[in-house]
């Protein structure tokens, strides 16, 4: 898979209005909001759902020295006792090996973007009007940060390719 290359861009926007003590005048406070945005391969795994299943997903992962850079996992339905893993990983291969070593019933690959931004109020939203001005649909997204001043999302789209020239652009 081609890794595409992104340069930084920083989009201003205008932050929620801040009042002066000094002079008792309202101002405008600008915020910096960033994204590198470029296609990675994500992992999918489906397992029948057992109790302690995520444990073992991260053990199997972590076994085969693979890191996880992004993910999500969830029981789609207590009716199925079906359980999806979606992850990105800095080496695919070996997770592929992994996940299918403790039992994966199946495992798809898929082009997604990942989306570095600023974690600052507004950068989701920024993204996401940035790509839905373009008439492309977000198919799906999921995101995550910390107390750190990136926040990293996962996103698939309808046209990725443009999408990620444009939130590369923004």
């Amino acid at each position: 898979m081609a890794k595409v290359k992104a340069a930084k861009k920083i989009v201003k926007k205008a932050a929620p209005k801040k009042t002066s003590k000094k002079t008792g005048k309202t101002t405008l406070k600008t915020v910096e909001l960033t994204f590198k945005a470029r296609a990675v391969t994500e992992i999918t795994a489906t397992f029948r759902d057992t109790v302690g299943l995520t444990a073992k997903v991260a053990a199997s992962i972590a076994a085969a020295n693979v890191n996880i850079l992004a993910g999500t996992g969830f029981s789609a339905s207590a009716m199925y006792r079906q359980a999806t893993f979606s992850l990105i990983v800095d080496d695919f291969e070996k997770a592929e090996k992994a996940l299918d070593g403790i039992g994966a019933s199946d495992i798809e690959e898929l082009s997604v973007i990942l989306v570095d931004m600023a974690n600052k109020v507004g950068a989701l939203e920024k993204a996401a009007t940035v790509i839905a001005n373009a008439g492309i649909n977000i198919l799906y997204y999921y995101a995550t940060t910390s107390t750190g001043r990136t926040a990293t999302c996962v996103m698939k789209t309808a046209d990725d390719k443009k999408a990620i020239r444009l939130l590369n652009k923004a």
